[in-house]
């Protein structure tokens, strides 16, 4: 089931993406879900066509965990050492945005990157999570863009400003519940033309490993997003570009750079 949370007339409500296409088709409709998709719930039979709303994240995370260097390539083209751990930091709340929001190029920085990801939702309150049960806590999959001010990045310590600042995490178009990650395609495009081009199966640390890994340290609860990593071939993105992030199963994430006010 392809999941999407969306506004219509001033209501937030969430719905459940029928027909097919992977981005704002006009053959698809949103069944209306009864009350939030975390746990048990029922489809209104109320639809509404996809043209007629505006998507927004398709959750609203307390927190989103990254994890990076988690590509060998990707490592080795930023020159970093690939990490014998899953090495995690964090994006704020306020960074989520979601499928045709504007990304709002940094006053501070100079030099903005795209990172195309696949990215994991949580479906329920977890902690100690074992690896048997990991599939568990999922509710399912998301597309992703860690867009990264990597001047910031390589000049500061930590990676707070350089990867948490407002607009830096594009999520969307939905969440797609029925998928086996472990073999998808992801590319990235910058106004059409492509840029990155990797399968999830090039993982240095599995999404078992992710969760393990941070569910020893902290509770995740229901909507918190996981980032698994990005390929290589991350570059530069400018005032006015069209990024666009493609997940194979999932759909496309498209969003515009604009100049922040």
């Amino acid at each position: 089931m392809r999941i999407a949370r969306f506004s219509i007339d001033g209501n937030v409500a969430f719905g459940a993406v029928e027909g097919e296409g992977t981005g704002d088709s006009a053959g698809l409709v949103l069944d209306i879900i009864k009350g939030i998709p975390f746990g048990d719930f029922e489809l209104s039979g109320t639809k509404v066509p996809l043209s007629k709303v505006r998507l927004l994240p398709p959750v609203l995370p307390n927190k989103v965990v990254a994890f990076g260097r988690n590509y060998a390539e990707h490592a080795a083209e930023l020159g970093h050492e690939v990490p014998d751990a899953p090495f995690a930091f964090f994006k704020p709340s306020t960074s989520v945005v979601g499928p045709g929001d504007p990304i709002a190029y940094p006053s501070f920085s100079s030099e903005l990157h795209h990172e195309a990801e696949l990215a994991v939702v949580i479906g329920r309150m977890c902690r100690e999570v074992p690896r048997e049960r990991v599939k568990d806590v999922i509710l399912g999959y998301t597309c992703a863009n860690d867009v990264t001010a990597r001047d910031v990045q390589r000049r500061e310590k930590q990676w707070a400003r350089a990867k948490g600042f407002d607009s830096s995490c594009p999520l969307g178009p939905w969440v797609e519940t029925d998928l086996d990650p472990s073999d998808l395609a992801i590319q990235c495009t910058v106004n059409g033309e492509q840029r990155q081009l990797g399968r999830t199966s090039q993982m240095i640390h599995s999404i078992e490993d992710l969760i393990v890994n941070i569910t020893e340290a902290m509770t995740l609860l229901p909507g918190d997003v996981i980032l698994t990593g990005t390929p290589a071939g991350v570059g530069p993105l400018d005032v006015g570009d069209e990024v666009a992030v493609t997940i194979q199963g999932i759909g496309t994430l498209t969003n515009k750079v604009i100049k922040r006010d």
